[in-house]
């Protein structure tokens, strides 16, 4: 008797959170839910095309088949080790000394050649590159931006208003992700890299690098977005320990020098 009681008992408790599930889920308005995903979704995609067409208005694209060849070269084993659609992610390479990377909408990510010019090696080139894909595939870019600057503000830029677009540029290109958000991307690009075989050490170094820039703000623009270096290094660092690191390069040590030097050419 006492054991048929229990059952019964756990009958009811089962039958209670059936029902307690059932009132909540029927609470949620699904509609207006996946409409409001969708909204973000078709706002991501023209805002990211607006800011682009600002960033060709603005900037100075470089338009050379053997670098972008070559800058596709080294962004290529990250997207397919890490299945990846290559065609999901629209690199551009632009003449401006700062050295600067940043993703935008509708997965742009934009490298200036100061950037390039500043890698002593092309796996921390690579890492910053998976840097900012992370930021894409992670979502963090329409996050950012939405809690910065807000969506309906962003569906307002989308229709192509020119002073909220420049707004919203110099937020992605010279403004700080929250630390959670660029933790995410940090150890999310050492993943990517590891995948694809590739030393992630060098990111760590050329963290390392730019803390020693840290006080000199003027023309590195991914320092301003990225403060705290020294501590991110060391949790790269403490994040690869004991786990196997792979040398895999995409240009000989000339090809990378060939590759830098035809770069700073262009500026």
């Amino acid at each position: 008797m006492h054991q048929l009681n229990k059952v019964i008992i756990q009958g009811i408790v089962l039958l209670a959170l059936f029902f307690g599930l059932f009132f909540g889920l029927s609470q949620i308005d699904f509609i207006k839910v996946f409409h409001i995903k969708q909204t973000k979704l078709n706002t991501a995609s023209k805002l990211g095309d607006v800011l682009w067409k600002q960033v060709e208005e603005s900037e100075i694209i470089i338009h050379n088949d053997t670098l972008q060849k070559t800058l596709d070269s080294l962004i290529s084993p990250i997207l397919e080790a890490n299945d990846i659609p290559k065609d999901s992610i629209h690199l551009h390479l632009v003449e401006n000394s700062q050295v600067n990377a940043f993703a935008m909408p509708n997965n742009h990510l934009v490298v200036y050649t100061g950037l390039i010019k500043d890698c002593k090696k092309q796996e921390a080139l690579q890492a910053v590159l998976g840097h900012e894909i992370a930021h894409i595939r992670k979502n963090h870019v329409m996050q950012k931006l939405s809690k910065e600057i807000g969506l309906s503000v962003l569906l307002s830029a989308s229709g192509g208003n020119g002073a909220l677009i420049r707004e919203i540029l110099k937020t992605l290109s010279s403004s700080a992700y929250d630390r959670a958000l660029e933790k995410e991307a940090d150890l999310t690009a050492v993943d990517y890299l590891m995948k694809a075989n590739i030393n992630p050490k060098p990111m760590a170094d050329f963290m390392y690098q730019l803390a020693q820039k840290d006080v000199m703000p003027d023309g590195f623009g991914w320092i301003s977005t990225h403060p705290e270096s020294e501590d991110r290094a060391q949790y790269i660092l403490s994040y690869v320990k004991g786990k196997k690191i792979g040398n895999k390069q995409m240009l000989s040590s000339k090809g990378w020098e060939t590759f830098k030097e035809r770069i700073a050419e262009e500026d």
